[in-house]
């Protein structure tokens, strides 16, 4: 018999029914969807506003006159105003809507850092950053003459505090690490590595994009500069993501990309660029999908961050030590804070493998290095099997996945 979680006190059915793609079977059984990491599931509300806004709703913002341009405007300021609040940013003008975390990041890497960075600067991220986090700076550093550098991490999967004293110097300009790995969990100590950075006048560019779901965001209490992330993973649309600046910050930044709506005035000899936020998003938005982010937000803020971050940590619990027992197995990544994701590799068996018959036993998890290939050099593997667990995750749904993984390495073992 699965046993029960008593710490939480969040309803898991309710929640559940809340997400029509659960109730199914793959490939005969019914779907557990471990692949949360990658992306999560979106509630009926969600769904529900993308088919609003379009069946009632549908024109362009911030230019009509008409009703519906109006309506439209302002559900999407809306949820500029929500997102401002989900972070504590000081005002809804910080808040810039952009494609993905990706792109926000690139944002950053491009257009501050083209004005930003000179010959001989230096610019910090850490092992564990997602691939959007490593070649934006790559990129900027070879083409401005910046020196690109990497934070260590120990075996655990934690970074080395002890070595950011030689590494953030006079010559650091940016130092960009994310809050949460998606490969292995590992929460980072973010307040303390930015105080370090700005002790030297360096600028901060967070990427939250595992940590928007899991964790509670204030930007103002940790003093970020830049915090990007992704509606995706928050239970929200995909291709839609929010980059965070301080005010001060993005005036002085040029824009990203030019067109319609960053723009004041245009003619053929100039061009005044518009006010913060709308001087970095040009041409139309994906109107629907920031509409339809703001029920996410609310979603989340009716669960309340903290009962959802219980949860999933007390499943995190459970099935790190029910995997730990099985022979063969080896967890990638066992840091002390982490957010619900569990990684590991089986002994004799490739992770590529090992997914598709966890997805024959109706199994979601994701395989590879997860955009993480100087990650994944560290620990001298190819890759990882990644379980990552939501709110709608339930003990019972693990205990299935442990004997699907047991059974599974008993037939390659025959």
């Amino acid at each position: 018999m699965a046993q029960t979680l008593e710490k939480h006190t969040l309803d898991i059915q309710k929640i559940r029914a809340q997400f029509p793609v659960l109730h199914q079977e793959v490939n005969g059984k019914p779907l557990i969807y471990f692949d949360n990491a990658a992306t999560n599931q979106k509630p009926k509300r969600v769904i529900d506003a993308l088919v609003k806004y379009y069946e009632h709703d549908n024109a362009n913002i911030h230019r009509g006159a008409h009703a519906l341009a109006a309506r439209a405007t302002e559900a999407f300021e809306n949820t500029r105003v929500s997102v401002q609040k989900f972070i504590n940013a000081n005002e809804p003008e910080e808040i810039i809507f952009t494609k993905g975390t990706s792109e926000s990041i690139n944002l950053v890497a491009s257009s501050w850092g083209r004005k930003f960075l000179n010959p001989g600067d230096e610019v910090l991220i850490s092992t564990l950053e997602h691939h959007s986090n490593i070649v934006p700076w790559q990129m900027i550093c070879e083409e401005r003459g910046a020196e690109l550098k990497v934070m260590p991490i120990n075996e655990a999967g934690e970074i080395i505090i002890e070595a950011l004293d030689e590494l953030i110097t006079e010559k650091t300009k940016m130092v960009a690490f994310n809050h949460a790995s998606n490969s292995l969990g590992t929460i980072n100590p973010v307040k303390y590595i930015i105080d370090k950075a700005h002790a030297v006048g360096a600028k901060v560019l967070v990427d939250g994009a595992q940590a928007s779901s899991h964790l509670t965001v204030d930007v103002q209490a940790l003093n970020a500069d830049f915090y990007a992330f992704s509606a995706h993973k928050m239970y929200g649309p995909t291709g839609l993501g929010v980059l965070y600046g301080k005010r001060d910050i993005l005036e002085k930044t040029p824009p990203y990309q030019g067109g319609g709506e960053m723009i004041k005035e245009v003619s053929f000899d100039k061009t005044t660029y518009n006010d913060i936020p709308y001087k970095f998003e040009a041409g139309t938005p994906d109107i629907a999908n920031v509409i339809a982010f703001n029920e996410a937000i609310l979603f989340i803020n009716e669960l309340g961050k903290e009962n959802i971050a219980a949860y999933e940590n007390e499943l995190l619990a459970y099935a790190t030590d029910k995997i730990a027992q099985i022979e063969g197995v080896r967890l990638i990544g066992t840091a002390k804070e982490k957010v619900s994701v569990l990684s590991f590799e089986v002994e004799g068996i490739h992770h590529f493998d090992l997914g598709m018959w966890l997805d024959a036993k109706g199994v979601a998890v994701r395989t590879g290095h997860h955009c993480t290939q100087p990650l994944m050099d560290h620990y001298c593997i190819e890759g990882t099997v990644r379980a990552s667990f939501s709110v709608y995750n339930t003990v019972e749904e693990i205990d299935a996945f442990i004997e699907a993984l047991k059974s599974t390495i008993s037939k390659f073992k025959k």
